[in-house]
């Protein structure tokens, strides 16, 4: 894996700490930022894999964000037509879940804060998550999810939770959609807080002033955390090359 196109959606929501894994192994990484009004390339043919990440915007925000019309189309040459790796996490997640046939929908409740993932029997065989235990802790910080992925039969679904249930699945066996934040940093808490809908949807789910107690919540798992997402960068690696 030498070259990766990253798509972000707002500034502050990049790979966090697989970028700074990519970094250390001299990875070429192509950062369009859609939101400032950066273009995805013409060409996607040279990338050998694309992140795509989480943003404070809906899959269907359409009107208010036009860009998103054709990042998804890119997303779908990029994961269907030319088959290439691919990771989305959150927003990112619902991007790939939404081009492949599913549909975002609201969750009932959103689910924030540091909660269980639980992993299926199809993990056991999987490229990226077959030595990860069997539930694990990660960062959840969405009001929307995929949902009506059944009847793709090259969709697997990998991973729940108690309220959501596509926390991870796969089309065919390279693009993933990752519903929850593994690779976040010891800053990522405070920063995203920083952004008005993010902060307006922790308060509503959590009460005011959640911020402290999420971002202690979040620091006492980082190390699980960073250590899960070195799992699954050297086993993404693995698979783009």
């Amino acid at each position: 894996m030498k070259n990766v196109i990253v798509l972000q959606h707002i500034k502050i929501e990049d790979p966090g700490y697989i970028k700074d894994l990519m970094i250390k192994d001299n990875i070429n990484l192509t950062t369009i930022e859609l939101d400032a009004g950066e273009k995805i390339p013409n060409d996607l043919r040279n990338f050998d894999a694309m992140f795509c990440m989480g943003g404070p915007m809906d899959t269907w925000m359409e009107n208010e964000y036009p860009w998103l019309k054709e990042e998804k189309k890119r997303i779908k040459e990029f994961v269907v037509e030319l088959k290439k790796p691919y990771l989305g996490f959150c927003l990112g997640c619902q991007l790939l879940g939404e081009v492949i046939g599913g549909h975002v929908v609201r969750s009932q409740p959103s689910e924030i804060g540091i909660m269980d993932i639980n992993f299926l029997k199809t993990k056991n065989h999987d490229n990226l998550f077959s030595s990860f235990p069997n539930q694990i802790k990660s960062l959840q910080w969405h009001s929307y999810e995929v949902r009506n992925l059944e009847n793709n039969k090259d969709i697997t679904l990998i991973a729940s939770s108690n309220i959501t249930k596509y926390q991870i699945f796969k089309y065919k066996n390279h693009a993933y959609g990752i519903q929850f934040h593994i690779e976040i940093k010891d800053t990522t808490v405070n920063e995203w807080g920083c952004v008005p809908e993010y902060k307006s949807a922790l308060e509503e789910q959590l009460g005011i002033g959640a911020l402290k107690a999420f971002d202690n919540s979040a620091k006492e798992n980082m190390a699980d955390m960073n250590r899960y997402s070195q799992i699954l960068y050297n086993n993404f690696k693995k698979l783009a090359e």
